[in-house]
């Protein structure tokens, strides 16, 4: 990239002709990302936002994270909701079978609708 004081101004440059505004969030003290399957945590990370027109896009920096892997996995709403209307059963059965199908849907299906 760039180097020194002049980087930075043709990088500023470079940005304002694209539309976009680029500002550091300051005192950043944690950023998690969560997955189905894991959390990474990432401790005072250096986060800087690229403000577009319709969106924004995060810069995270970091020396180190940590990762988590979850106990429990995550299901999206979608997910859970096709298998309760596909099998006929309430929320928790469909967890439990997406749980015991690893997240494979049509498994967990299968396994609520054969005996």
């Amino acid at each position: 990239m760039m180097g020194g004081r002049g980087g930075n101004r043709q990088m500023r440059r470079m940005m304002d002709k694209m539309g976009l505004d680029m500002e550091e969030l300051p005192n950043v003290q944690e950023v998690i990302i969560k997955t189905d399957k894991k959390e990474i945590i990432i401790a005072k990370p250096s986060v800087t936002e690229m403000k577009a027109k319709d969106n924004s896009i995060f810069q995270v920096v970091a020396e180190s994270y940590e990762e988590k892997e979850l106990e429990v996995q995550i299901f999206t709403d979608e997910d859970i909701a096709l298998v309760c209307q596909q099998a006929n059963v309430d929320e928790d059965k469909a967890k439990n079978a997406l749980a015991e199908a690893e997240g494979d849907l049509a498994r967990a299906i299968l396994l609520l609708t054969t005996n």
